[in-house]
């Protein structure tokens, strides 16, 4: 929990605050929306909800609620709540960069041709180009899959230290099991967090020796409101963010 702590220390310590317009808890995606126009999203967990048709058991009304508030909610237990204060977070904090590389994160990330590479999370559009790039490509997946070549999410501890890069979900920040999935790939070469749900937090992240941030930018919070609202994920984000990645070291 010491990673969190930092979190939620560090943003109120140097993010001003301000009230939360608006929150969407989607099948997909959750996001918020600040009275200053900014919103965040982060993945929304669908396993280990609350039972009945109540998913967030939260203090409400949730609007009006200063978004301080709401960074308590990072670190959770469950899982919804954890979502609602990355979202929160990212409101305060993407909106702000005005470094880094637009683009995708293959742009970015050198793959050497004897480099074995562990994806944590199922990131579908890297897949066939880094089969190309790469020697082995191994993917942990937590949630149930009919897809061949996937691998429980549990062997990630086991095989991460054997690889030479890690692309590893932003959404282990929501479900707690990131600090441990960082600790075990610290001889990687290279150590990427990725997806939506990604704190571009430089001060926090390089002294856990992560290498990349690849997150994302709203620049249409209404529009990506509206597609959480409507069940949507990141195939539909395309038209309403930019893509940013932040190189913390070599």
């Amino acid at each position: 929990m010491m990673l969190t702590d930092n979190i939620r220390k560090f943003l109120k310590e140097h993010f001003r605050e301000f009230p939360v317009k608006e929150v969407r808890i989607g099948l997909g995606y959750t996001g918020v929306l600040l009275d200053n126009g900014n919103a965040g999203v982060a993945y929304t967990f669908k396993q280990g909800l609350f039972e009945g048709c109540s998913m967030f058991m939260g203090n409400r009304p949730l609007a009006g609620k200063s978004s301080h508030t709401f960074l308590d909610y990072i670190g959770s237990p469950v899982a919804v709540e954890s979502a609602v204060g990355i979202a929160t977070a990212n409101a305060l904090v993407n909106y702000q960069m005005d470094w880094g590389n637009e683009g995708d994160v293959l742009d970015i990330l050198h793959i050497k041709k004897e480099d074995r590479v562990g994806m944590v999370g199922f990131f579908g559009p890297l897949v066939p180009t880094l089969k190309q790039l790469a020697r082995e490509l191994v993917i942990f997946e937590q949630t149930p899959t009919k897809m061949n070549g996937l691998f429980p999410a549990e062997l990630a501890y086991k095989e991460l230290p054997a690889c030479d890069i890690a692309l590893i979900t932003s959404t282990s920040l929501i479900n707690g099991t990131l600090e441990s999935l960082l600790n075990v790939s610290h001889k990687c070469r290279e150590v990427v967090l990725l997806g939506p749900s990604t704190l571009l937090l430089k001060e926090i992240f390089e002294p856990l020796g992560v290498t990349l941030l690849s997150g994302v930018i709203i620049t249409d919070p209404p529009g990506i409101l509206q597609i959480i609202s409507e069940g949507g994920g990141m195939r539909f984000f395309k038209n309403h963010i930019k893509k940013l990645n932040i190189r913390l070291k070599s």
